[in-house]
Formats: structure tokens, sequence, C-alpha cells
């Protein structure tokens, strides 16, 4: 088999052939020519040879392509750099680092160390989109630098990355990194607008409640609800199409002719959020961005700072930035979300079973964090400000 350079991979099962230098014979005549003499080698030492060094590298970086967006955990990637080191010069190219999956970039925070932020780093100069916005979550909220970190996001955004532009959206409601005049909400929106148009479950939550609330945006309910079943439709769809379930149907899809009421009840890790058609649909898998930092902020008590709290519910991972950043529950007090879209989910998921109406919730330093409601009398979640 010839290659584009010209190389021929020599079989083990037939003598191969050495050129060795031409030289010059002198013949009966006594006239000197030139010969090229070929020294045969048997089969059994031409097997010994290594036929890897003669894989063209073009060969080799598609392999490596291939690999970085099917692994299933970084292991499988890092075990072949450190094979060798031309397996490690060629599987560091930028061509074989723009195609890492999201499994590859999905390191543990227990194993973050200086060669895995280079690595994300390397990935992210590659103009990888899911290294951008991973590492760009990490920096922003784990390692506290604001601009490096929305500076990422900002760049996987441009891209149209869906989450990157939905963590845009929230920093720009809570005015993360700032203060609270550094709120904007109209930016929020937009952000949100974009990332639901992509497509993004989470945005078309927050994009509905956010319409139905006037937060932001003129307030229309109808639309609002709108986006609301569009988000838990598309939640619908994404749980149908995942054959790794591992659940039967009637496990978690059943009609319940009563509503949500019956939900209280309900066992199991499912979760329903739709309610309004008796679906109890399986609590969607986080992002590694949001796994990491849950394990970062868990690792060190769960507490993210002085004063600071972590988002409630349990699938975000996203930590304030300065006091009274999040908005906390009004009836009872006792949790914090850095969204409505979160406060949606962890309502439907625990807090619903959870929540105690108080007399009155004392307020932090004088200052008292904005309040998230519970559900009215038609099941909706009711978002209100203080």
């Amino acid at each position: 088999m010839r290659t584009r350079r010209g190389l021929c991979y020599p079989r083990g099962d037939v003598c191969a052939e050495t050129r060795l230098p031409k030289r010059r014979k002198i013949d009966f005549a006594g006239e000197s020519t030139v010969s090229d003499e070929r020294q045969r080698i048997p089969p059994e030492s031409a097997g010994q040879s290594d036929l890897f060094e003669s894989l063209p590298d073009d060969l080799v970086i598609c392999i490596l392509r291939k690999l970085s967006s099917s692994a299933s955990c970084p292991s499988d990637f890092v075990n072949v750099l450190i094979t060798c080191k031309r397996l490690n010069d060629l599987g560091l190219q930028s061509v074989v680092l723009a195609k890492a999956s999201q499994k590859i970039l999905a390191i543990r925070a227990k194993n973050w160390s200086d060669s895995a932020h280079r690595f994300l780093k390397l990935c992210a100069v590659a103009g990888n989109v899911e290294a951008c916005y991973t590492l760009g979550m990490i920096r922003f909220y784990c390692l506290q630098n604001r601009g490096s970190g929305a500076s990422l996001m900002a760049k996987a955004a441009i891209s149209s990355h869906a989450p990157a532009l939905y963590s845009l959206a929230v920093i720009q409601f809570n005015g993360s990194g700032g203060s609270k005049n550094d709120k904007d909400l109209r930016a929020g929106v937009a952000l949100c607008a974009r990332a639901a148009f992509l497509g993004h479950i989470d945005a078309l939550r927050e994009l509905g409640h956010c319409l139905q609330d006037g937060y932001g945006v003129r307030q229309n309910i109808a639309e609002g609800r709108r986006f609301l079943v569009q988000a838990n439709a598309r939640e619908l769809a994404a749980v149908l199409s995942n054959p790794n379930c591992g659940l039967s149907t009637r496990a978690w899809l059943s009609w319940n002719p009563h509503g949500h009421n019956n939900h209280r009840h309900a066992t199991g890790s499912g979760c329903p959020l739709l309610s309004d058609f008796g679906c109890n649909v399986p609590a969607p898998e986080s992002h590694p961005a949001s796994r990491f930092m849950a394990e970062w902020f868990a690792a060190r008590g769960g507490v993210p700072g002085s004063g600071l709290r972590l988002c409630s519910h349990v699938g975000c991972g996203r930590p304030e930035t300065r006091k009274h950043e999040f908005r906390r529950c009004s009836v009872c007090g006792a949790v914090n979300y850095c969204s409505r879209a979160c406060q949606a989910l962890d309502w439907k998921l625990k807090h619903k079973e959870q929540c105690a109406p108080v007399e009155r919730w004392l307020e932090e330093d004088g200052e008292g964090g904005e309040g998230v409601g519970g559900e009215d009398g038609n099941g909706d979640v009711v978002m209100a400000d203080s």
C-alpha cells in the first residue's frame, strides 16, 4: 500500500528488501559499471521492525482526531499521549485538540492540577468551544479570575455555544463579579433568547419565567407559558431519545388524572417537570463544568467564601460572588438560587416536599436577599422580588 508520501507499508509475510548505496563493480572486460544491489531480509526479521515509525504523520493525526472526539473519559486520551513522544507531539496538535469531546474535557475537581489547566487552555486556544466554556466557568467561579473566565465564555458564546450564552445571561441577571448595580436584565434576557433559540432547555425555562413575571422584558404571560411548555417538551424528547437511560417507560411516564397533587408522594429519582401532563421525567444530567464546581466547593466544606452561598439546586454548582447575590425562597428563606430556572427545577425535584412557611426569616447583615416564591394554586412557579 502506497501513501501520499510515497512510503510503502512493509508486510511480514513476504521478504522485505532494503536498498543499499550504489557502488561500482568491475566486470571481466575491465569496465566499471554501477550496480544497484538489494539485500533481502527474511520475514522473521522484517516482522521485528518498528512499523509505527513508517506511518505518515497525517494518518496518525487523523486517528488521534477520531479518538479525541469519541473517547469516553479523559484517561482514554491521556493514556495514548503518554505512550511515546511522537504520539504526545501529534496528539497536542491544534487540529486534534479542536475536536476534543465534552467527555474528554470532563475533569474531576479532585484531579485538578497545573497540567490539567494547561491541557484545557491548549484546547481553548485550538478553538474548542467546549473547552472555552468549561475553563471559563472554572476560572470565573472557582479560581475567581473573573475577567479571563468571562472572556473565555464570551468566546464560546460567539460560536453559538448555548450553555455559554445561558451562563453569561445568569451573570448579567445577578451582576456576578461586580456589585448589585452591575445587573443588566435586558442583556440577560437577550442572551437567554439566543440560547433558547439554539434549544437550551434551561434558557427556555428562564425566558418563560421572565416573560411571565415581566423580569427584564415586557410581561407576556401567554408567551411565557409557551416557552415553559417548549422547555418541558424538549426535556421529554431528550429522555425519549436517550437509549442509555436504563428506565422502562412506565417507570417514569404515567398519566395522572388529578394533575400534580400526587407528586408529593411520588417515589424514585424522577423529576416531575411535566406535572401538568402527569409525566415524571428523570432529572437531567448536569454539565461537566457544573459537576466540577459542585465537587470543588464540596471539598471546601460547601462554602465558597465568608458569608457566600451556593445555589441550592444540586445540578448547578454556581456560588455567589458577593453577599446576597442569589434570591431566596420567600416562603421559607432556607434555600437560594442563582436563576429562576434553577428554582423551578429544585422545586419540582425536592423543595416542594421541604418548603415550610415561616412567619419571618431574619435578614442577613441588614440587607435582605431577593425572594423567590413557591407555587400558586395552578401549580405554576411564582417568582417575587422583595
